[in-house]
């Protein structure tokens, strides 16, 4: 008996040490569908599945799945565009830009982006890209159906690197399995998914794989300049400008304030921040008890908050103080993702809102339409869960030798090797996430060759982080991603 109960006990150790995932470990399945874009018929074929990926033994590593959609009618496919798309986190999937701005197919929101009454429906979206160029949509490993095959594997994908090695190595099997290799090529990634395609680019451009453009869509290339800490100032000043535009947007401005342009009120809040705030911050506690007051009042001009609460921070409003504060008189806070959102509070007294009412109001209704989508529509037949953003991802992510990641200087690298390639850089007003000036911060201080930054665009939209969720926004986007395309063709 006891031998016995010895051998069940190491057994178990055993299954514990290799515990094996349940993956799909399906091939791909075509469906064939038609759309209505423009009153005119979209016909196309959409390729659902895994890919997996192999160690140097050929045994299977991970899978990763993905969603694809070919116009139907293509002549010659070495000419047709195709892009690859993904989202961030680390742990998001690639849901967001897949039914929110590129697929065929988009989840019905309020026109402003607001959740909608359930039950949750989606439609034919009229701003797909799909009439210009086939779509990949990817989801990284531990994200949506994407797995590794083993736990202890989880590491391996779950870094900076590890996730460059495996998405990009998914795009060249792509390339391959379907004879795409003499496409057009374009990037399209969101929030971390911008720091990711970065990457992407200056390491696959040695793999001989280039792209014609890129997409970076709420963008971080530095993680320094968004992340608050009280050895770095950065953030405090790239974040003001889009405190002002969420208090502008909730009226929470003075009169003469409210009633600028956003646009006027967005130059003259960004002179203020890179030029007076930033010489005061840097002062530390130099600064002069005077100077310090001055300052205070114009910050708490410009982001309508109290001033004896501004002089409480030090000069220094932290993001999610702000989106406590800003409304706590209203037992509301803002989101984070769009501020534009608000959320309803327990309480007046917290120093943060309970939860990000933008997350919150998009996760339900892209959760439960993709679910029903993907099993009706497209084929796929799994109890397994997609993991639309995984915390397990996001806490077991590890970033290089516990620093934050910095891809500017692999976009350089990539534009100073493929000179055609041009950048596309889009961001959302309210976006307190990736705030817009934090962008343009970055972008500005990525070196790029004098001769090349003619091939770096950049557009702002009146709305959030996912700015595709307000209609308005959308299409304006789809204009602006249009004829990106056909220049970088």
């Amino acid at each position: 008996m006891a031998e016995e109960t010895v051998k069940s006990t190491d057994k178990k150790a055993d299954e514990g040490k290799a515990k094996v995932r349940k993956l799909l470990g399906i091939e791909p399945i075509e469906t064939q569908h038609e759309s209505k874009l423009d009153g005119a018929s979209l016909k196309y074929t959409a390729r659902t599945g895994v890919i997996p990926l192999k160690d140097p033994f050929d045994e299977t590593e991970a899978e990763i799945f993905f969603t694809a959609y070919e116009l139907d009618g293509i002549a010659d496919r070495s000419e047709r565009p195709l892009t690859f798309a993904f989202n961030g986190g680390p742990g998001s999937a690639s849901v967001w830009l897949h039914m929110g701005a590129l697929g065929p197919k988009r989840v019905r929101m309020e026109r402003e982006g607001w959740m909608p009454a359930p039950p949750f429906r989606y439609e034919d979206n009229p701003h797909t890209w799909l009439d210009q160029t086939d779509l990949v949509f990817i989801d990284p490993v531990g994200t949506g159906f994407s797995r590794a095959t083993k736990e202890d594997l989880d590491q391996k994908f779950m870094g900076v690197q590890g996730d460059l090695d495996s998405v990009g190595e998914f795009i060249r099997l792509y390339l391959t399995r379907y004879g795409r290799w003499s496409s057009p090529l374009f990037l399209a990634g969101e929030s971390y998914g911008t720091t990711r395609a970065a990457g992407l680019a200056g390491q696959l451009v040695d793999c001989g794989i280039t792209f014609n453009g890129i997409f970076l869509i709420s963008t971080v290339l530095d993680f320094g300049a968004i992340q608050f800490g009280r050895a770095n100032d950065l953030p405090y000043q790239l974040f003001v400008p889009t405190y002002a535009a969420t208090a502008w947007y909730h009226g929470a401005l003075d009169e003469d304030l409210q009633q600028l342009a956003l646009a006027d009120l967005m130059t003259e809040v960004k002179a203020w921040s890179e030029g007076e705030l930033t010489l005061a911050l840097m002062k530390g506690d130099r600064l002069s008890d005077a100077e310090r007051r001055h300052i205070a009042e114009t910050l708490a001009r410009y982001t309508g908050l109290d001033l004896n609460y501004v002089l409480g921070t030090g000069l220094r409003i932290e993001i999610h103080r702000f989106c406590k504060e800003l409304l706590r008189g209203e037992k509301r806070s803002v989101g984070r993702l769009d501020s534009r959102f608000k959320g309803v509070e327990a309480l007046a007294v917290n120093e943060r809102p309970e939860f990000d009412p933008s997350m919150l109001a998009i996760t339900p209704p892209y959760t439960s339409t993709f679910n029903d989508y993907v099993r009706s529509k497209l084929g796929i037949e799994t109890d397994l869960t997609y993991e639309t953003l995984s915390f397990n991802v996001h806490q077991k992510w590890e970033w290089e030798r516990g620093a934050m990641p910095a891809t500017g200087e692999a976009l350089r690298g990539a534009m100073a090797k493929n000179p055609y390639m041009k950048v596309f850089v889009g961001q959302g007003y309210y976006d307190l996430a990736t705030p817009y000036f934090a962008t343009e911060y970055m972008v500005t201080h990525v070196n790029i060759d004098p001769e090349l930054r003619e091939n770096v665009e950049m557009r702002t939209y009146e709305s959030g982080h996912m700015y595709y969720l307000d209609l308005d926004a959308l299409a304006a986007f789809r204009k602006d991603a249009r004829e990106f395309i056909d220049h970088s063709v």
